[in-house]
């Protein structure tokens, strides 16, 4: 993976220069009631290296780091740490962060966490006493402070000044000197480097390399390859849970990290049990966005959608993918969407407005998002379209029983009376009753954020045939899902995001595993 040959960056030190053993992981597991997070992770981290982790999204990578800074403890496997003389200490798991931090072991965040309102010299000792045990002086704090981001921001930063009103990348850079000044053993990198310009990152890889002799390892996670190319000595990928491979640096190739990510078994197309329906797509557009900004330096987003398609959403966790569907939902002041009848074209204004132009929204988080917990499922149902069950000015209870009928036979929604709670029903029940709610307003464009998250296969695969039939029916469908096969079984096209904007789109005719990861990864697809 070659760098940009006008950027001169340091380049990891060889294997064989790498220390003992300062970490291991060995069959770590953990489940969150049905979700099973970590199946089987081991892996080993060397004194003096950068150890990359690499995997797509709900792969592992967040629990690991979890259980390695404390919030967590594993179900199954142990955490091993290298004591004062090197050797390894077994157990289950790290008691709390503050254990890990006694450890050594610590983390900076994808997240930029300073408090705004205290000083940028307050935010680089925050939490210092706990660790060091006594207050350092005043005079000490802000000579260590200064001499440690002189690494990051060689022309200075004023310590007095309100981190809140610092940009972006000096705010982060807080927070890694933070860590950087007391001089953890192992140091965690987890996204931390998507909020750094350009500049900043190299300088940190600069100074990572410096730590290199003092033994600081570095578990390092990023969604771009090239940052993964330039500072990491090995490799450990996870997918479902599992660690699968750990490659030296000469071993490491674009190619292979994706194979290793989606499996072997996927590269050659990914088609799996549903079948999608074949369907014309309506030349005709129902949906346009115009130059919308999601964040302040991404590229701006245009997008047209046409009647009778699904179009899949998809990126690693946080690339703006949740932002695009919010907006086609509620507007944006940053750009036009529109919604598109024939000749007229209706600026969106709000998620009451989309609502009243035929669009409809299923969210992500159905608890806090879409269900009423003390209500019925008929209530539940009911909720955006009470005045189809008006009689004479009143709610006519039968009528909306009646509606309601229709959808569960339609939809194979399982329950029991329409009376009963909506939390008596499983929970791939319950999202097809939100499903049903919309779908009971008729609408001619639906925006579902993850609806299968967390529900059965039997519930999935109702789902995907019910797409189908409403794409058949000229119904567009715009899906985000975390799911890769979704995107390869359903859709017409998937536009990846990517740094705020979307960095890639996928055609159905090239729709597989491989060449999505790719495209998270800012790679073209193996070949």
């Amino acid at each position: 993976m070659p760098s940009s040959p006008s950027k001169r960056r340091p380049q990891a030190s060889p294997l064989a220069e790498a220390g003992p053993v300062a970490l291991r992981v060995t069959g770590l597991a953990k489940a969150f009631g049905p979700t099973v997070a970590l199946r089987s992770c081991s892996a080993e981290f060397r004194a003096g290296e950068v150890h990359a982790i690499m995997g797509e999204n709900g792969s592992g990578k967040s629990t690991l780091v979890k259980i390695l800074t404390g919030v967590h403890r594993p179900d199954a496997g142990t955490v091993e740490l290298a004591g004062a003389t090197a050797r390894l200490v077994a157990a289950p798991g790290l008691r709390s962060p503050g254990a890990a931090i006694k450890a050594g072991i610590m983390a900076v965040f994808q997240e930029v966490l300073v408090v705004d309102s205290r000083s940028v010299l307050d935010n680089a000792w925050l939490g210092a006493d706990a660790t060091f045990g006594r207050h350092l002086p005043e005079a000490g704090r802000r000579a260590r402070a200064t001499a440690v981001f002189a690494e990051l921001l060689p022309d200075g930063i004023d310590l007095d000044a309100p981190a809140g009103g610092l940009p972006l990348s000096q705010r982060q850079a807080c927070a890694i000197v933070r860590v950087l000044l007391r001089e953890p053993r192992v140091l965690i990198l987890d996204e931390a480097t998507s909020a750094l310009d350009v500049a900043t990152r190299d300088r940190l890889f600069a100074a990572l390399g410096r730590r290199r002799a003092s033994g600081m390892c570095t578990i390092f996670i990023s969604h771009r390859m090239d940052e993964i190319g330039e500072i990491a000595d090995r490799v450990t990928v996870l997918r479902s849970g599992e660690s699968v491979g750990t490659l030296d640096r000469a071993e490491v190739t674009p190619d292979k990290l994706v194979q290793l990510m989606t499996g072997a078994d996927h590269l050659a197309g990914g088609r799996s049990a549903h079948q999608r329906l074949d369907r014309p797509v309506s030349a005709d557009s129902v949906l346009q966005v115009r130059e919308l900004r999601l964040r302040p330096r991404a590229a701006p987003v245009s997008f047209t959608l046409r009647a009778g398609e699904v179009v899949g959403l998809a990126g690693l966790e946080g690339h703006g993918q949740d932002d695009f569907l919010r907006a086609l939902w509620q507007g944006s002041p940053n750009g036009q969407v529109l919604r598109v009848a024939g000749t007229a074209a209706t600026p969106i204004r709000s998620a009451r407005h989309a609502a009243a132009l035929g669009i409809g929204y299923v969210p992500r988080d159905r608890r806090s998002e879409s269900l009423f917990a003390p209500l019925s499922v008929q209530e539940n149902f009911g909720v955006v379209t009470s005045g189809a069950d008006r009689r004479f000015g009143l709610l006519s209870h039968a009528a909306r029983r009646a509606r309601l009928a229709g959808y569960r036979d339609s939809l194979g929604i399982r329950m029991g009376k329409p009376t009963d709670l909506i939390t008596t029903l499983s929970g791939g029940n319950q999202q097809k009753v939100v499903i049903a709610r919309w779908l009971a307003r008729e609408p001619r464009i639906l925006l579902l954020n993850d609806p299968t998250r967390g529900i059965d296969l039997g519930a999935k695969r109702d789902i995907y045939a019910l797409l189908d039939k409403l794409a058949a029916d000229g119904v567009a469908v715009v899906m985000l899902s975390t799911e890769l096969d979704e995107h390869v079984e359903l859709m017409d096209r998937v536009l990846v995001f990517r740094e705020g904007s979307v960095g890639a789109v996928v055609e159905r005719d090239a729709l597989s595993r491989a060449a999505l990861v790719s495209a998270f990864f800012g790679q073209e697809s193996p070949r």
